[in-house]
């Protein structure tokens, strides 16, 4: 028992040094992408900003730094700096997602919308579901022949622990208000799954709606695509999903086109670090260092119950 409270405390101080590693390194951005001319904001008036948003999307607070996937308040902070400040022309989200949250990419891709300057998309490996949802407002989409996008549609996951507790010996009491108040905490009766899939149908005619109007398309044509399934990037350039085939230098250079500039300056924009959520890390790593000292079958249950009973995804 003593070994384990020492490792727990060792694994502890190791995150709260790694901490203070991040916040002396400051913010970074990548800095292997094959942009020719770098610059700084605030200097001159002939601005392209490059913003990374990799992961899935979710809404919540980011980690110190930004490395937990997209979030709006992320989007946010991003779009915010750049609108304030006038060296900054048009914008490139590089994107790397293979979606997420329903509201959390909704969210976002209004941000994009609202957003007052030019925006063009660079789609990486995988920009799918909610990551092609927040890149179809944008001005111009670029993919590379091999980017793997698309996957219009709606996953709704319920996680059912019935069986576990059987296992375990827990009987779980439920007193309930609502004839539907605890269909999450069970296994679905047939009229609640058909409750569920109204509800993702809706969703799905969102996704739907949403894509036919930002990329111009008859609504009936994007149900015909809106079957879940991937494309490659050389076909939805075919399919009207994506503008053109192209790498970051491309976007960037199609985004100085979209606003007059010849000889753009290209600004990395640093991932923002928020010292806030040291917070939040920190109970992380106590959730971590707790499940340390349960048993095998504690830390499973415990796990599970961690995870949301419903989760409806792009």
């Amino acid at each position: 028992m003593r070994k384990r409270r020492v490792l727990v405390f060792g694994v502890i101080g190791l995150a709260l040094l790694s901490v203070v590693v991040l916040i002396q390194m400051g913010p970074s951005s990548p800095s292997n992408q094959p942009l020719a001319t770098r610059g700084r904001l605030g200097a001159s008036g002939n601005k392209i900003a490059v913003a990374y948003l990799d992961g899935a999307i979710a809404e919540g607070r980011s980690s110190v730094a930004t490395t937990g996937g997209i979030t709006p308040r992320l989007v946010a902070r991003y779009l915010k700096k750049l609108e304030a400040d006038s060296s900054v022309r048009a914008v490139v989200f590089r994107i790397d997602s293979p979606g997420g949250s329903v509201a959390a990419s909704q969210a976002i891709a209004g941000m994009i919308e609202e957003f007052s300057k030019p925006v063009v998309v660079s789609m990486g490996d995988i920009v799918a579901s909610g990551g092609y949802y927040i890149a179809a407002p944008a001005d111009r989409i670029f993919a590379m022949p091999g980017t793997m996008t698309g996957s219009i549609g709606v996953i709704t996951s319920i996680m059912d622990l019935h069986g576990l507790y059987d296992k375990l010996g827990i009987k779980d009491q439920v007193i309930k208000s609502g004839q539907h108040k605890d269909m999450y905490q069970r296994t679905l009766t047939q009229e609640e799954r058909e409750l569920v899939q109204k509800l993702s149908d809706a969703a799905y005619e969102q996704f739907v709606a949403y894509v036919a109007t930002h990329r111009g398309l008859p609504v009936e044509r994007v149900r015909e695509l809106a079957t879940g399934e991937l494309f490659l990037g050389s076909q939805a350039v075919e399919l009207g999903l994506v503008d053109s085939l192209g790498d970051l230098d491309d976007a960037v250079a199609a985004a100085a086109e979209l606003v007059g500039v010849e000889s753009p300056v290209v600004y990395e924009v640093p991932a923002p670090v928020f010292l806030v959520d040291l917070w939040s890390l920190l109970g992380e790593v106590q959730a971590f260092a707790k499940a340390l000292v349960l048993s095998p079958e504690e830390r499973l249950l415990w796990r599970l119950r961690e995870q949301p009973m419903v989760e409806m995804r792009y």
